[in-house]
């Protein structure tokens, strides 16, 4: 075992990628816990979607601790991996990880926070529907 099997890494899929900037900020400069979440479940919806083939909902978060701040400038990396698919539900890990503006080693990423989201499949007038139809 080499000490790069100990660094933790993202899991799943790289589903969407921002830049946090000044409009998304709390009044101490961070970027809001509000907006994590809002694209967490932007991405979420977007893995959940391609499994679906179509509309999807989100029904449940599971909770999450965030970890460590996220600052102006820093690029957000949203990760996820599907982990469950029900007759009309998908569960759907989702990662945050960030690369802070100010890092030398551009490869080195920070874990902000993760979540289970729960989707459910939705038809066009907005019903449940099976997931594989």
């Amino acid at each position: 075992m080499t000490d790069l099997d100990d660094i933790p890494a993202p899991q799943g899929e790289l589903t969407l990628k921002l830049l946090a900037s000044r409009q998304d900020t709390n009044l101490h400069g961070d970027i809001a816990g509000g907006w994590l979440v809002a694209h967490m479940d932007q991405a979420a919806e977007l893995a959940a979607g391609r499994e679906a083939r179509g509309r999807t909902a989100t029904v449940a978060i599971e909770s999450m601790d965030f970890l460590c701040p996220v600052r102006v400038g820093a690029m957000v990396n949203i990760y996820t991996a599907v982990r469950e698919i029900g007759h009309s539900s998908i569960r759907i890990d989702v990662e945050v990880w960030i690369r802070q503006p100010q890092e030398r080693d551009p490869r080195e990423l920070h874990k902000v926070t993760e979540a289970s989201f729960v989707m459910v499949a939705l038809d066009d007038k907005g019903r449940i529907r099976a997931v594989h139809q």
